[in-house]
């Protein structure tokens, strides 16, 4: 029986054979992802800890803006 791939690890292998493949298309797709980011890739980066940590400085920034600008 031969090992199972599972579907993270093939768009990983995916990926790199795209790298390897096209170098100035993937820095490209880079680039235009850098400009439009979004912020399921922000979280996920983070894990769940630095995504309630962003929640909160969000929450009290928009806190002090409305008692400063009231």
């Amino acid at each position: 029986m031969g090992s199972k791939e599972t579907p993270k690890e093939k768009r990983e292998r995916l990926r790199q054979n795209e790298l390897k493949n096209n170098p100035t298309g993937s820095l490209n797709e880079g680039l235009k992802k850098a400009e439009n980011g979004n912020l399921v890739d922000l979280s996920g980066g983070m894990g769940w800890k630095g995504t309630g940590l962003l929640i909160l400085v969000l929450v009290l920034g928009f806190i002090i803006y409305n008692f400063i600008f009231r």
